[in-house]
């Protein structure tokens, strides 16, 4: 049975149940590029990796580390935390210690927060950046000024997609809620299935597959749509985000 895979976008998945998942969110390694562009336009040389040890953010992680090192630079520190993690005291003595130009935290908004505002009240004044998965106003409300100037490496969000404008009107319309970071993902996932559907002329399970896979840049509202050969978003959809005056902002 054909999936339709619209935020999850761990390598893990890449080439799990063969032909069947399509992923219409770039993976980890699109991220790690856009994270490797972002350090070197920023005059970074050195990095600390923060990770929570699951399938995503430590996937970010080691494929982000292996990324900035290829390129020549270094990772001063590569640290693991635990979920509902509060206390920092002791991490941010280390990256401290360790003087990274930046540090790059891979998991989730929670535990972000609570690590980035105990990095500014320890006295660091590096460059801190945040992975699509902490990518929610409610860092910035956890984290409050100390988020001012953290990047994130954002999946499309309706913020920042002329395509989107009305999307979110009606969204907010119907259900008295801003659209989240995923919606409109989402929204293209099912849209998109429908239209393979269509063009499979049936509910055929292999029919579908098939459709999918001859996917040429369906337009969806989050940009085109193709696959590669390992059914991956055949485009990175990465952009950079920064907090500017406690909201999030499209990086120029």
């Amino acid at each position: 049975m054909p999936i339709v895979i619209a935020a999850s976008n761990s390598t893990a998945l890449v080439g799990a149940n063969p032909g069947i998942g399509f992923m219409i969110n770039s993976t980890g390694d699109a991220q790690a590029d856009t994270a490797v562009a972002l350090f070197k336009s920023a005059g970074v040389k050195s990095i600390a990796i923060v990770h929570m040890g699951e399938a995503y953010s430590e996937d970010l992680a080691s494929i982000s580390k292996q990324k900035w090192e290829a390129a020549g630079n270094k990772v001063v520190a590569y640290e693991v935390v635990n979920k509902g993690e509060q206390d920092f005291s002791s991490l941010v003595t280390t990256i401290k210690s360790k003087k990274p130009d930046a540090v790059f935290w891979t998991a989730y908004y929670a535990e972000g927060a609570l690590l980035i505002k105990q990095l500014r009240q320890g006295g660091y004044r590096g460059t801190i950046a945040i992975g699509d998965g902490s990518n929610s106003p409610k860092l910035i409300e956890i984290a409050g000024k100390a988020a001012e100037g953290v990047y994130c490496f954002s999946n499309p969000t309706v913020d920042y997609l002329p395509a989107a404008k009305t999307f979110a009107i009606d969204f907010k319309a119907k259900y008295d809620v801003a659209p989240g970071p995923y919606s409109t993902l989402s929204y293209d996932g099912m849209k998109l299935l429908a239209d393979a559907v269509k063009r499979a002329g049936s509910f055929d399970a292999d029919a579908i597959k098939k459709a999918l896979k001859a996917t040429d840049n369906y337009e969806g509202i989050a940009g085109p749509i193709s696959f590669t050969d390992k059914l991956t978003l055949a485009r990175s959809n990465f952009v950079t985000l920064q907090v500017k005056d406690q909201k999030w902002k499209l990086h120029q």
